[in-house]
């Protein structure tokens, strides 16, 4: 890698009370930073000063207007690079990708000694911002990210690969952790390639003679606030957690999951682009207005696969209604729309959401670093989803969510007790359907932690087909059911079943997690080759998730590719250096799929004990 130590003028500026006055600054901001830097500056001038600074005076013409068309601010130019600020991830990422293009036309005519090439680094952090610039540590972690890219490479840090969705602000690519010069912990960093024309996520093809889903297929995009703020932003994902809910109730519909749709909040995409990247056959979205205590609800159906809108109407309440479990104007919504699409009534049926919005940010912030796969992210996932059922002492899904950490911390390798902690797993999801019987997402829990078990198969099995039955959208009830297959069913229905959950949730967060466990029904179904392909797709994703590298090993190893197969063990080993055969037995009952697991690892020279 060209590396070089960032520009003194980014050092982090410590400023003292009377140091902030003098200055203009305030109180912190939340802002993402974006540093470019010219590859190979000093080698390039050298060579041919005049020229360099002419090439890059018009870049920094380019750049002072590319920029603000991206809802930017330029900072400051830094002699071989630019400073520039942003607040959204996803516009600092595309402000990159538009300046990395700037120098493709102008290489073509040059030798490639004489090229010009930039490396960005980005991050999210609070900061101090002034007339003239920005001040804080987090100018520095994006300097000296950019300062480990490649020639054409955009790095980010954590903080912005949350605020980015796959496939869609561009194709993500883990690149681990390393710790860098002067910064006191590892840093994790992801490298984000542009997505090229026509390059869309694999999905499930349908077989001949399987069983189609026929049912529409339906996205609700939250709602716009025509007068935003704060406090507005909550209603318009009141809205659709609330359509989302009662939709999802109907067996006649598919309805894309919340997460997936979250994706497309304030992005003004067409609906052609929704169904390619979701494949929903149509969108529900629009745009709200409150007036003291009153909301008005503009609505609009739209047929993606025919370009037209097929239902729009408006609707008014009282702000407060859209909180009730039988909400008035969410009720109408619903029934309007559904009888549009199917010429029926869908059954009314509202899930109460979290009341809060602070509590939701800490639930979701709880579930994305339960999916990290690292020992520090398990354990603040731990304590932000313990403070949210704390708070919501009588709401299901945080304990819910919890159970779900007990499994992952298994099958993550991080507890000396496997079976003690999927018993725990299955207690607090026992506490969670106390409260709501009818938990899709803790009856898939205890479902999936008794599978594990294997003590009771046919309960394991009835709580997981009940999960489906409650609400027959939820991708991870029908992910758990397939993994339940791979274990201890036929090989068919466990293909079918994975391949269906990541059909209603085509662009999650987690997406990794999906495919290593769809990965899992190709390796029971002896599809070792798409077995290895998810893997490696999960793995780009996530790189540090223990199961995805045990599946890929195990379908390696029985295609005969052993060479391979040592290299994947020994990232394994990385992550788990003590494993061996008798452990990783140990994180469950023997079951085929196991047994196969741990002939491949003994195949490849792990220790027994």
């Amino acid at each position: 890698m060209n590396s070089r130590p960032p520009s003194p003028n980014l050092q982090t500026v410590r400023l003292d009370s009377e140091q902030l006055a003098a200055s203009g600054l305030g109180l912190q901001t939340h802002k993402v930073v974006l540093v470019v830097d010219l590859v190979e500056s000093v080698r390039l001038m050298a060579g041919n000063e005049a020229a360099v600074v002419e090439r890059w005076q018009g870049f920094m013409r380019f750049a002072s207007t590319c920029v603000p068309e991206h809802r930017g601010r330029l900072v400051k130019s830094l002699g071989d690079g630019l400073l520039a600020e942003f607040d959204q991830a996803r516009d600092a990422v595309r402000t990159a990708m538009a300046l990395h293009s700037h120098f493709i036309p102008i290489n073509k005519a040059l030798r490639p000694n004489e090229q010009m090439h930039l490396r960005a680094g980005i991050n999210a952090s609070q900061l101090y911002v002034g007339e003239h610039d920005v001040y804080g540590h987090g100018v520095n972690l994006a300097a000296r990210v950019a300062s480990l890219g490649e020639p054409g490479d955009i790095l980010v840090t954590a903080s912005v690969r949350d605020g980015i969705v796959d496939s869609v602000d561009g194709i993500v690519q883990d690149m681990g952790e390393m710790y860098l010069k002067h910064w006191p912990e590892p840093v994790r960093t992801w490298r984000v390639h542009p997505v090229q024309e026509g390059q869309a996520l694999w999905r499930p093809e349908i077989r001949e003679g399987v069983a189609t889903d026929f049912r529409p297929s339906i996205a609700v995009i939250p709602f716009e606030a025509r007068n935003p703020s704060p406090e507005h932003f909550v209603i318009g994902e009141l809205i659709a957690d609330g359509v989302i809910a009662q939709l999802s109730r109907s067996e006649d519909l598919r309805v894309i999951s919340r997460l997936s749709t979250t994706a497309f909040r304030g992005r003004h995409a067409s609906p052609s682009e929704i169904d390619e990247r979701l494949d929903a056959a149509f969108v529900l979205g629009g745009s709200y207005t409150t007036l003291g205590s009153k909301v008005l609800i503009m609505a609009e159906l739209t047929d993606t696969r025919h370009h037209e809108v097929v239902w729009a109407e408006r609707l008014s309440g009282d702000t407060m209604d859209l909180m009730e479990v039988q909400s008035e104007i969410l009720g109408s919504l619903c029934a309007a729309c559904a009888h549009a699409l199917l010429n029926a009534e869908v059954q009314r049926s509202l899930v109460l959401p979290l009341p809060k919005l602070d509590s939701n940010a800490l639930m979701l912030g709880g579930i994305t670093l339960m999916h990290r796969s690292t020992s520090h992210d398990l354990e603040r996932s731990q304590q932000l989803l313990e403070a949210v059922a704390e708070r919501h002492q009588r709401v299901a899904a945080p304990r819910a969510w919890l159970a779900k950490w007990h499994i992952m911390k298994v099958v993550q390798g991080l507890c000396a007790d496997p079976a003690s902690e999927f018993r725990r797993a299955i207690s607090v999801a026992d506490r969670a359907l106390d409260l709501e019987p009818s938990s899709c997402m803790a009856l898939s829990i205890k479902g999936h932690a008794m599978s594990h078990l294997g003590d009771d198969l046919n309960a394991s099995r009835r709580l997981l087909i009940e999960a489906t039955q409650v609400n027959p959208n939820a991708a991870m009830a029908w992910l758990y059911a397939g993994f339940w297959s791979c274990m201890w069913g036929e090989p068919a229905d466990a293909v079918n079943e994975s391949e269906k959950a990541l059909r209603l949730s085509p662009i999650d967060p987690q997406r990794f997690y999906f495919e290593m466990l769809l990965a899992n029904s190709y390796l029971i179904a002896e599809q070792q080759t798409d077995t290895i392909r998810l893997c490696q797709s999960s793995l780009l994703k996530n790189r540090y998730h223990p199961p995805t590298l045990r599946v890929m090993l195990t379908a390696q190893y029985e295609i005969g590719q052993h060479e391979e197969a040592r290299k994947t063990l020994a990232s394994l080993l990385e992550l788990q250096p003590g494993l061996t055969v008798y452990q990783f037995l140990s994180y469950g009952s023997t079951s085929p799929l196991r047994q196969r697991g741990a002939k491949a690892l003994a195949g490849l020279g792990l220790p027994t004990n």
